[in-house]
């Protein structure tokens, strides 16, 4: 599976964003698609993530009610509406698909800047 992201950009607190993550290659049933993000100086974090097959989301608290994870299946897309963005937002964020028998992938990040 290979993955591309975008739709990164800068945004005033309190706007919204939608990123977009492209996957190409094999199918992704049961893969598991999760976003993460870096902020600088940070450890890499969970921040929402959807079972390809069936639609389960989880989220990271610090997103839970702001943040909206989904997959389009035709389009192999999966996307992460962010709302009510906050400076703390701020980070590079990547998508991973991995599977349960360990196959895995990562997309490249795409920068969101919010700005206070």
């Amino acid at each position: 599976v290979q993955l591309q992201a975008s739709g990164g950009g800068l945004v005033q607190a309190g706007g919204s964003l939608r990123l977009s993550c492209a996957a190409s290659g094999r199918t992704l049933s049961n893969y598991m698609i999760t976003w993460f993000r870096q902020a600088p100086g940070k450890e890499r974090e969970f921040v929402a993530a959807i079972r390809w097959s069936g639609g389960g989301t989880f989220y990271a608290d610090s997103v839970k009610g702001r943040f909206t994870i989904s997959r389009d299946n035709s389009r192999k897309m999966v996307y992460l509406q962010m709302k009510r963005l906050q400076p703390e937002d701020t980070a590079v964020y990547y998508c991973n698909a991995k599977h349960p028998r360990g196959y895995e992938s990562w997309g490249q990040g795409t920068q969101i800047t919010v700005s206070s």
